[in-house]
């Protein structure tokens, strides 16, 4: 099965984020960007199941 990727705009609609956010604040905090292409036209891409994943991980403990 192929993997699948959303760009930076649809993640952070994903994640109901702002793109700005994406770009500044998601690979600090452990969210893996794939550039496609060079220079200007480069692309960021993030697999689907990895910002699922770390969606999982950012659930507060029960308490």
């Amino acid at each position: 099965m192929p993997v699948q990727f959303m760009d930076a705009k649809q993640t952070a609609e994903y994640l109901n984020m702002s793109l700005a956010w994406i770009y500044r604040e998601a690979p600090r905090l452990g969210l893996t960007a794939y550039k496609f292409g060079r220079g200007r036209t480069a692309k960021l891409q993030f697999k689907v199941s990895e910002v699922q994943a770390w969606v999982g991980q950012q659930k507060l403990p029960a308490g």
